[in-house]
């Protein structure tokens, strides 16, 4: 795995470097007096420089490129970092376009505004966001295809950079596992890609493939992935991470990645051509790996980190599970299948319920399961995450520090309340079980269709036992990314973002 490595410089004039590529809220003033005075000219003829990335060629500059990159206003209540993201996405590929391979990164006219402490930081994120390509893509043309693996970052610290490539690393994992075709990316290479990427790292990898195992320990699991069990590649996995930091730990951090490698529908099949773009639905189990990637990078002190990952193909077939079963969960719950579509949930339950029971021993715990879950979430907050939290997160704070963090790293996510009607929605109808795991209408026509999965989460993994008036509370956040995780919400073409990576790296690693 390749991807741009940040460097810091104090000069922009480098030897090394061949473009310069300054991201700016204001092109009169470029923070260096040769680069207004070779731009000015261009700037007096050419009123597309103030719109859109531009290159410019001088003999005086390293490559003779300088690309002016505006960022557009800042100054209004709702502007915010993207703004530098997005307009650092567009000046380095600008500069790739030109034949660039080593480019210095600059920001200019940055406001004395806290919204954009982290602008340099965010604009090379935005960068390896616009430079990555499919892994596919990769091995079939060769590395040559991301040409650019240095990117000089002007004025930055030697730790700043550290911390930027730990977290673009993490979003290249991200980015990779999520956007990979279902057979490249099947279960069990999804899990040979984590075997591989954290060989030799402080994170230790444990993948649980035998079917038996699953079935015994993991049944509303082993429940989704039955369909799948007549095709061996298609096999389901768990895969198992952990980072254990130096010295004392101040806090853990305990995951849950939703991994549907592909997700057809099953018995309540995705028609309409809905099932395109559905190799994208592991999107929050590779969010997690990449989390774990940036921390096994960085290895910060007092955190530990530990990941489970449900990966799972939802096949249609003659040993598909139906809508009306009753299959009994780890935790000894006994759940009515409302709708196949909604397998995500199930798939991750029984590793929440292993989940909930390991963090009964750790120190200042906190759960979170990550998933491309509803289509309700991207319909009511749009391209941001949506954090669903249970009373002790809510009593903490939790979800509100993360979406604070977030805004400074363009990594934007709104808080969702969970609410006594999601617990009521997903309640028996019957004495032969004791929840409902949907009803049977799309997550995006039901009303709090994204708040109350995490309800069924909280019973099936037995966290509503470890609310604020339990003995033991532990808080829980469910981060349902589907409308943030790929660009554009393109789910079949759009590139992987990694989101909550960087929100979480700057929440509890920096």
């Amino acid at each position: 795995m390749s991807f741009p490595i940040a460097l810091p410089s104090n000069e922009l004039l480098i030897n090394d470097a061949d473009a310069i590529v300054i991201v700016t809220a204001n092109i009169n003033d470029l923070g260096d007096a040769l680069l207004n005075e070779i731009a000015a000219p261009h700037i007096a003829v050419d009123a597309r420089i103030a719109q859109k990335p531009t290159l410019i060629v001088s003999d005086k500059l390293p490559g003779k490129r300088l690309v002016i990159s505006p960022t557009g206003p800042l100054d209004r209540d709702y502007d915010d970092v993207r703004r530098f993201f997005e307009a650092a996405k567009a000046g380095v590929l600008e500069a790739k376009a030109a034949g660039a391979v080593k480019p210095v990164l600059a920001v200019s006219a940055v406001p004395a505004d806290t919204r954009y402490s982290n602008a340099l930081s965010v604009s090379f994120l935005g960068a390896c966001q616009g430079l990555w390509q499919p892994l596919e893509a990769r091995e079939y043309h060769g590395d040559a295809i991301e040409p650019i693996e240095t990117i000089y970052l002007y004025q930055a610290s030697q730790q700043q950079c550290e911390q930027v490539t730990a977290v673009a690393a993490g979003q290249y994992a991200a980015r990779d596992l999520c956007g990979t075709e279902p057979e490249r990316m099947a279960p069990p290479r999804f899990a040979d890609y984590c075997v591989e990427l954290f060989s030799g790292s402080k994170v230790s990898v444990e993948v649980i493939a035998d079917i038996d195992t699953i079935d015994r320990q993991y049944p509303l699991l082993s429940t989704v992935a039955r369909a799948s069990y007549a095709v061996e590649r298609h096999h389901p996995r768990v895969v198992k991470m952990a980072y254990e930091p130096e010295g004392e730990v101040a806090r853990t951090l305990i995951f849950v990645g939703k991994g549907l490698v592909y997700d057809t529908g099953g018995a309540d099949l995705k028609v309409g051509g809905f099932m395109a773009g559905m190799s994208r639905d592991k999107g929050g189990a590779a969010s997690v790996v990449g989390f774990m990637e940036a921390v096994a990078k960085y290895q910060p002190q007092g955190v530990k980190v530990i990941a489970y990952l449900a990966v799972v193909r939802n096949s249609i077939g003659s040993d598909c599970f139906v809508p009306d079963e009753i299959i009994t969960s780890r935790e000894g719950i006994r759940v009515r299948i409302g709708n196949t579509d909604a397998e995500g949930r199930l798939a991750m339950g029984d590793l929440l319920s292993e989940a909930k029971d390991l963090a009964m021993g750790e120190k200042n715990p906190v759960i979170f399961t990550v998933a491309t879950l509803t289509g309700h979430a991207a319909r009511a907050v749009g391209p941001y995450s949506a954090y669903v939290e249970n009373g002790p997160a809510r009593q903490a704070g939790l979800s509100q520090q993360l979406v604070d963090a977030g805004d400074l790293w363009a990594d934007c996510a709104e808080v969702s309340r969970s609410r006594r009607e999601d617990y009521d929605f997903v309640k028996p109808r019957t004495l032969a079980d004791d929840v409902l795991s949907s009803n049977n209408a799309p997550s995006a026509v039901t009303a709090r269709g994204h708040q109350f999965p995490m309800a069924f989460l909280a019973i099936v993994g037995g966290l509503d036992k470890h609310g604020c008036n339990s003995e033991l509370p532990i808080p829980y956040i469910h981060m349902d990314i589907a409308g943030s995780g790929v660009e554009g919400g393109d789910w079949q073409h759009g590139k992987p973002t990694g989101a909550t990576v960087s929100s979480l790296f700057a929440q509890y690693c920096l």
